[in-house]
């Protein structure tokens, strides 16, 4: 059986090159860097080395780069090490309503411990409503987070015109870059930001390393504490063959970007295309215009969720309903209720991301054999056959009322 991989913002295939690298540091090069004699200062160097090469990825300095081991760590450590390093400037903290659950559940957090948190609502594409940023800005907000792209739907915010609202006020703002760093150029000088997020495992490198940049001057309050690793700002022994991995991955994405960027596109308008021309009531979220190259998320009516991922993994497809920290939840995801997606509808949403490792052969694959398994899927629905025998929805759960002209927007692709 064919195995099609389109899960790869959970996590990539890592690269023969990435690991190739890693080996010396798992057999023979295993001192620990904290060390000083020359087993020890091997390790030590790789780090540094890597620090070098995550830091050019993002335009940083390697004195702004913290390691960490995933980018969930690096946003507990950006948004709760920053609160705690400036409750007395105020407790206020600003994030959209689709970010990462690693952010959510940070100021979650944090609420509890007497900080106040404003949620900003997107629009039906998912962007920020910068209005909406501008006015919830107080004078005790000492902090923005809002993600680069969206995990879900691959929808790319409008960094520079937020950052220019946020600075104007001469607030600190945190951006989750997971999406992104390696992906599409990510430079914090034009960004203007403080705070950054980035992974390894997103960008063809090993699981178990991230990194945070923070800004020069800016103040966080450590975390784990222990040890003098990582300037004091994250203590415990380095993970050194995953964070040589990530250095040369980024290395890799820097080569690499462009070409990869127009190769992934190509396969995803594909795969958008071939969808839409044999599936009906079928709605692709998110923008059009600015989204990810790899990402594709559509919202299937008509299909229940579950069934739907059962079946593609019979066939050897495997994607994602959503954030892979949600992927067990039968309930629509956050990002889609924000979206202000139709329950009914939304339930019935598949994400597939793609790689630089997939081909159109995959592709064509896919286009084939997923249009027979919503046709046999709603061949058992009763909404189905209801919409067939009347023509008319049954309304399933609050929301928008999906039709034809909903999102047409989806054949400018």
């Amino acid at each position: 059986m064919k195995q099609i991989y389109l899960d790869n913002q959970s996590n990539t295939k890592m690269d023969d090159i990435v690991f190739d690298a890693m080996l010396p540091y798992l057999k023979e090069n295993y001192g620990n860097p904290q060390s000083i004699y020359s087993l020890g200062q091997i390790s030590k160097d790789a780090v540094e080395q890597a620090r070098v090469s995550v830091a050019k990825l993002i335009n940083a300095q390697s004195s702004e780069i913290i390691f960490t081991s995933c980018g969930s760590e690096s946003n507990n450590l950006a948004i709760k090490g920053f609160a705690y390093a400036n409750s007395k400037k105020g407790k206020h903290i600003i994030v959209s309503s689709i970010e990462h659950f690693s952010v959510l559940n940070s100021v979650k957090s944090l609420s509890a411990e007497g900080f106040e948190i404003t949620y900003l609502p997107v629009d039906k594409e998912g962007f920020v409503k910068l209005e909406e940023l501008e006015k919830s800005i107080r004078q005790d907000t000492i902090l923005v987070s809002i993600q680069h792209a969206n995990t879900e739907i691959g929808v790319i915010q409008n960094m520079q015109a937020i950052s220019k609202i946020v600075k104007e006020k001469k607030i600190a703002l945190h951006v989750d870059a997971v999406c992104t760093a390696g992906i599409i150029p990510v430079d914090v000088s034009s960004l203007n930001v403080d705070l950054l997020t980035l992974a390894s495992s997103v960008i063809y490198g090993p699981k178990g390393a991230a990194a945070l940049y923070v800004k020069k001057g800016t103040a966080i309050k450590t975390q784990i504490d222990g040890g003098v690793q990582e300037f004091s700002k994250r203590a415990g022994t380095e993970n050194v063959p995953a964070i040589a991995g990530f250095g040369i991955a980024c290395d890799i994405a820097m080569s690499e970007m462009q070409k990869n960027y127009e190769y992934i596109k190509v396969l995803r308008d594909k795969l958008i295309h071939g969808l839409k021309e044999k599936i009906q009531h079928i709605y692709l979220n998110g923008s059009v215009s600015a989204r990810l190259p790899n990402n594709v998320n559509f919202s299937i009516e008509f299909v229940e969720g579950e069934a739907l991922f059962l079946m593609l993994d019979a066939k050897g497809i495997m994607a994602a309903s959503g954030s892979s920290c949600a992927s067990k939840s039968l309930k629509m995801s956050h990002v889609l209720t924000a979206l202000d997606v139709d329950t009914a509808v939304g339930q019935g949403s598949i994400v597939f991301t793609l790689s630089k490792f997939n081909t159109a052969e995959e592709i064509d694959y896919v286009i084939e054999e997923f249009p027979k398994i919503v046709e046999r899927l709603r061949s058992m629905s009763p909404l189905y056959d209801h919409f067939i025998k009347t023509g008319s929805r049954m309304k399933a759960g609050p929301g928008t009322n999906y039709d034809d002209h909903d999102h047409e927007h989806c054949d400018n692709i």
